[in-house]
């Protein structure tokens, strides 16, 4: 993969896997208590959230794919 489009799939995962768990963590705030019951499906969608910082690279090397292309450039 051509190193631009490493560093723009890196600053979409990231992005995108810190805007799931900023929305799924205000969605339990919001629901208190029942937002972590498994009847409601706002446990999941916290649950799956969690997962994307994990997946296909944490969020940390994400951030070290991007840094890295900057100082090159």
């Amino acid at each position: 993969m051509p190193e631009a489009l490493q560093r723009e799939a890196a600053m979409a995962k990231l992005f995108a896997s810190e805007t799931a768990n900023r929305a799924a963590n205000d969605a339990v705030q919001v629901h208190g208590g029942w937002g972590y019951m498994a009847e409601y499906d706002v446990e999941r969608y916290f649950r799956d959230a969690k997962v994307t910082e994990i997946y296909e690279g944490t969020s940390e090397v994400q951030r070290i794919v991007i840094s890295r292309h900057y100082l090159r450039d």
